[in-house]
């Protein structure tokens, strides 16, 4: 897996551009569509982190595939707070 085809992969997942992704990333518009079109090889580990930030989503999550869709990684993130909240927090979160 390389960098540009792994935000690429994750841009449809989360139904975004490129250049939607740039701005939830707070980067140039300029920088994602290098990065994606490969004239920029040499990707920072700060970049790749604001992306992953634009994109809601850890490290990890970037550096893992998953054959799961946009909406059942979500329903897995819901499921994985309601597990922390259960077992760690001890108490839920009341929305009013």
């Amino acid at each position: 897996m390389n960098i540009a085809s792994r935000i690429m992969e994750l841009c449809v997942q989360k139904k975004i551009t490129p250049n939607r992704l740039a701005e939830l990333s707070c980067l140039t518009q300029s920088t994602v569509q290098n990065i994606v079109s490969g004239r920029n090889n040499s990707t920072t580990i700060d970049t790749v982190e604001k992306i992953c930030e634009g994109l809601n989503i850890t490290i990890v999550d970037f550096f893992t595939e998953s054959d799961f869709s946009a909406e059942a990684l979500e329903e897995l993130k819901i499921f994985k707070d309601y597990l922390y909240y259960k077992y760690v927090k001890k108490d839920l979160p009341i929305k009013k």
